[in-house]
């Protein structure tokens, strides 16, 4: 097989397909946001150490962990962007059911989530461009096609931030509802999720099993970098074990459900865009529930 073949092979994902994505991903968000109330942020905001360091491990050291990552292991330019972009996007929407699986701050990992969510408007459309502008390989991508770091800000904002919103005043204003709502949505919108990737595998089969391979070793590098950097940098800004597993966890599941659409909406299903964030989103929940499980076996400290 042709290693160059990847750069140039498009998935097959329909119009259709993208519209059940967007609306699947905004019911995640929002069922991740009836669990929030004005006073989680407020709160952060006279202890925000560790929110901080959080936001910093996703969006300052996962992105440069991911560009030496790139540098020494020099991927194809397809591969080498759908990291970067995994990388760029906030943390996942199973990251907050992982950290309280692994007895870690589930309130700070849902905060993390939320405000990294809204920072995303601006960051990750910012960290695609600097990060994959540095690297020429991938810079020839960008340029050829065009994407429009407001096209992709609009894109996060309704897809992530309006449902965020929503969530938040529907809590403030019915808790009680909301309080109804979030279990069944939250486990109906992951069952929709998972069977859409499933869907999404099964009409692409031909394609992921010629490229499979030369994306598996790297993303499995990729998600250990990034759980290493958020508990290294968590333990250099001396947060308590129960805050550094939210910030491990956070780094190391990353929203690649989002990534999937911006791939979609800006790159045209781009060959090893696409393999590489269907790829993470497998392996990071696999990972993230092996590490809660390795935690939870002691009592974090507070």
């Amino acid at each position: 097989m042709d290693p160059t073949a990847i750069d140039s092979v498009a998935l097959n994902f329909s119009a259709t397909s993208m519209t059940v994505l967007n609306a699947v991903l905004a019911v995640v968000m929002f069922s991740i946001a009836i669990d929030l109330t004005p006073s989680d942020f407020r709160r952060l905001l006279y202890t925000p150490r560790a929110l901080l360091t959080g936001l910093a491990s996703q969006f300052l050291v996962l992105p440069a962990l991911t560009f030496v990552l790139v540098l020494v292991t020099k991927p194809q330019p397809s591969i080498a962007l759908g990291l970067m972009l995994v990388a760029a996007c906030p943390g996942g929407n199973i990251s907050n059911f992982i950290t309280h699986r692994a007895g870690g701050n589930a309130a700070l990992s849902v905060s993390m989530t939320a405000f990294a969510t809204v920072g995303a408007i601006l960051l990750t459309p910012l960290n695609i461009a600097l990060w994959g502008g540095l690297y020429a390989p991938t810079r020839d991508i960008l340029q050829a096609t065009k994407i429009d770091p407001v096209s992709v800000a609009i894109t996060v904002g309704f897809m992530l931030v309006l449902p965020l919103i929503l969530g938040v005043t529907l809590r403030a204003a019915k808790p009680t509802l909301a309080g109804k709502l979030r279990g069944p949505l939250q486990t109906l919108s992951m069952v929709i999720f998972l069977t859409f990737i499933v869907l999404a595998l099964a009409n692409n089969w031909q394609n992921f099993k010629l490229f499979a391979g030369a994306v598996a070793l790297l993303v499995v590098l990729h998600n250990a970098l990034a759980l290493a950097g958020g508990y290294g940098l968590a333990t250099l800004a001396r947060l308590s074990p129960y805050d550094r597993r939210a910030v491990t966890i956070e780094t190391g599941i990353q929203n690649s459900g989002l990534g999937l659409i911006l791939i979609f909406a800006f790159f045209g299903g781009l060959g090893g865009m696409a393999v590489v964030a269907a790829f993470w989103g497998v392996w990071h929940a696999i990972t993230g529930l092996g590490v809660a499980a390795l935690m939870n076996r002691t009592e974090a400290a507070r």
